[in-house]
């Protein structure tokens, strides 16, 4: 029987919310700040706090200025987040295959879901709830942008979770980040745990592929080829799947 914590990312792995997210936090700095704009950033795959940061940073304010106001504007970026559900139901969409693996993997004993996430704990379940996605993922023990600023720190403290509220321990090969950039990666292999790429995000298949991976897949379509991935092999390992179409690669360059 496996025995497997699976944390998932959310924008990019799970779903997409248009442009609701960027624009609420570009909003929030700017109303805690008292702005009239903020300078557009990269946002994927960092963390809220460190995205808030950049923007009220860009716009000029100093450091202690912007932890003054930090804060707020991350209890504001909730705000408007949460008034433009229906604009995130309509704009966004859960990535294929998502909910199909989630299903399965909340079928297979021994496992347990959760988040691993940059956004703060507020706005990350407000997105996994709008698409009804909540209801396989243990929420309560997940890792969230609230926790620590940088994503490399937040694999202890789902780990940490776990054992508190859980009573689960895990070994380092049976724990998978599942993301879709290179700080997801980077955030797993602080870790020391596994981690599993999907193409779905903002850059796309051909920007994550050969990173270096555990796994990479183009997405989650093939719900056989995540499972056996995730759960499959005896000892947690990847399998590989054909190079030749994009479909997967064990992230070693094995066809």
């Amino acid at each position: 029987m496996p025995h497997r914590l699976i944390l998932w990312d959310i924008d990019g792995t799970l779903l997409a919310t248009g442009r609701a997210g960027r624009v609420a936090l570009e909003l929030a700095a700017c109303r805690a700040a008292g702005l009239d704009g903020v300078p557009e950033i990269v946002m994927s795959g960092k963390t809220d706090p460190l995205i808030v940061r950049e923007l009220l940073a860009g716009a000029g304010l100093g450091p202690a200025e912007v932890e003054r106001v930090l804060p707020r504007a991350l209890e504001e970026s909730h705000r408007i987040l949460s008034a433009a559900a229906d604009q995130v139901r309509e704009e966004g969409a859960v990535h294929p295959g998502v909910r199909e693996l989630l299903e399965a993997l909340s079928g297979v004993q021994g496992v347990r879901q959760s988040l691993l996430t940059g956004n703060i704990a507020p706005n990350a379940l407000f997105k996994v709830r709008a698409f009804g996605l909540d209801r396989h993922l243990d929420t309560e023990i997940g890792a969230y942008g609230t926790d620590h600023d940088e994503r490399d720190g937040l694999v202890p403290i789902a780990l940490e979770r776990a054992r508190a509220r859980r009573g689960e321990t895990y070994r380092s090969d049976e724990v998978w980040v599942i993301g879709d950039t290179a700080r997801d990666l980077s955030c797993a292999r602080a870790g020391g745990v596994r981690c599993l790429i999907v193409g779905t995000g903002h850059e796309g298949f051909d920007a994550v592929r050969g990173l270096g991976a555990d796994a990479v897949v183009e997405n989650l379509a093939r719900t056989d080829l995540a499972l056996e991935i995730l759960v499959g092999a005896s000892d947690g390992s990847a399998s590989d799947g054909s190079a030749s179409d994009g479909s997967a690669s064990d992230g070693r360059g094995r066809a």
